[in-house]
Formats: structure tokens, sequence, C-alpha cells
């Protein structure tokens, strides 16, 4: 199952901010305090889960799927995130979920027959003292789930130091990096895209208004003919992403990037010229 934008938009508060015109939408259970009890947080996370995935079951995920994550972050606009799969079942799909982010739906991975989907690393931004789901979809449509609770505040509301401008220069630059290559063994990549993904809750520090929202919506990975991934994202990734995954190189990788304002970027690279 893809997240469509037209569920994120449902699970979105963050969206509402760019447009300063309206005030956002909060689910029934979203509506307390950071640092909730757990029982609260709990059942914000049922709100989410009912919306994301209807009445589908989801299944203890202690064996199957890891999410790695600082107890407390020492930067909320910069999260470390790596979420690690089982390689003893075949997987579909990943998703990371941020429960009291303004955007919870922070990632959406479907693999393709090029991913190699067993760690997964990333960085987010995270508004306040939340849980974090991340799901495991297993080919046969399997959930599976795990959560860490993780101590930030501040992150999506967090300046980024520089101009609105100095921040877009290069937009769109891709950069890809491959280690252990071979033509038997999966490989380990590391994606770097220069975007803002201003998400309109920051202050531009110099007019003291707030810059529009920006971000990345979509990036697909292929190698050949083959897809590795694609990802389905909104405000809650950091700027200037920055993803580890795996991949069984296939032949040329091409990275696509597309944003909110519809703007796309492409490049590719021969496999051959990416080992460090």
């Amino acid at each position: 199952m893809r997240t469509s934008f037209a569920l994120k938009a449902a699970l979105s508060l963050g969206v509402v901010f760019a447009a300063l015109t309206a005030a956002p939408f909060v689910a029934p259970s979203a509506r307390a305090a950071a640092g909730d009890d757990p029982a609260q947080r709990e059942a914000r996370w049922q709100d989410i889960a009912k919306t994301m995935f209807q009445d589908r079951a989801r299944q203890n995920g202690e064996a199957i799927i890891s999410l790695d994550a600082p107890q407390r972050a020492l930067d909320a606009s910069l999260v470390p995130m790596t979420v690690t799969l089982s390689d003893k079942i075949p997987m579909k799909g990943m998703y990371l979920i941020i429960d009291d982010n303004p955007s919870p739906v922070a990632a959406h991975f479907t693999f393709g027959p090029a991913a190699d989907p067993h760690q997964i690393n990333l960085r987010v931004r995270i508004n306040s003292y939340t849980n974090v789901h991340a799901i495991a979809e297993a080919a046969d449509g399997t959930l599976y789930e795990t959560v860490q609770f993780v101590k930030a505040a501040g992150g999506c509301s967090a300046p980024m130091g520089m101009s609105d401008e100095e921040a877009m220069k290069g937009m769109g630059e891709i950069r890809l990096k491959l280690a252990d290559e071979s033509s038997d063994k999966p490989a380990r990549a590391t994606l770097m895209v220069r975007h803002p993904n201003f998400n309109g809750m920051q202050m531009n520090q110099v007019t003291r208004d707030y810059t529009p929202a920006r971000y990345i919506q979509t990036i697909s990975v292929t190698s050949g003919d083959n897809k590795v991934f694609d990802l389905e994202t909104d405000i809650s990734l950091a700027s200037n992403p920055v993803i580890g995954f795996g991949l069984k190189p296939r032949g040329e990788i091409k990275v696509a990037v597309t944003d909110s304002e519809k703007d796309h970027w492409e490049k590719s690279f021969a496999a051959s010229h990416l080992s460090n």
C-alpha cells in the first residue's frame, strides 16, 4: 500500500502552517502536550495507525525490525535514524512515523527487485518528545511494528542559520557514493540531495516572516531497469537529506527527485565509477 498524498495531508499539521491561513488539522488524540503519559501516547498512535493502515493487524516486530535512534537528540532538526530489517523474509516496504510531529509520516519506502532493504539510514526533524514507530511491510502484506521514545524539541521550527536564498543555492544537486561494489553481492550506498526542505514553520531571522513550505515529496532510485526504492516523504525529513541504503547494482543508477513545487531533478551514475 502506497501512502497517498491525500492521506498524508489528512495526517499533516505542518502543511497548513505553510499557508498560515487556517488552523491545522489535529487528530483527536493528538491534542495532548508533549511528554504526556504512555496511555495518551498509545491513544495517539492508535489514531494514526487507524488512518494509515485501517484494520490491518500489526505484529510485534521484535525479530523482524529494529529502530536505532538517540534517546535524547543532540540536534532536533537533524536526528539520525537507522532502521534494520530482517533478511529472513522478503520485504515490500517500510514506514517511519514520528507520532507527535506536525506531519507524522516521515518516510514510506517501497522496495524493488534491485533493493537490499536490510538497513536504511536517514535524518529527520522531531518537534517534541515523541514515540517514533517503524513499520515493516513484508512481501505477503504482513505488518511488523517497533517503537522508540525520543526526547527532542523544536526541530520543525528550528531556523537553518542562513538566508533562504543561501539555503536554496544548488537546490536539486544530487550526489551518490557506493561502497563494497560487487556484481555478486549487495552494496551500501549514500545518497545526498541538496534541498532546504522548508516546512512552513521556520521563521526567517532577517525578515521575521515564515518561510513558505517547499520540501521533497518523492525520491526514486533505479539500477538498470530495476527499481531500488521509491520514497514518499514530507516535512519531517531533515534539510539536505542524506539517505543510506543497500542495493544490488544492475547497471546505471538513476536518481529522480520531485518537490512540493513540482520541480524535478534527475541524475544518472555509472556504477563502476562510484566506489570510494
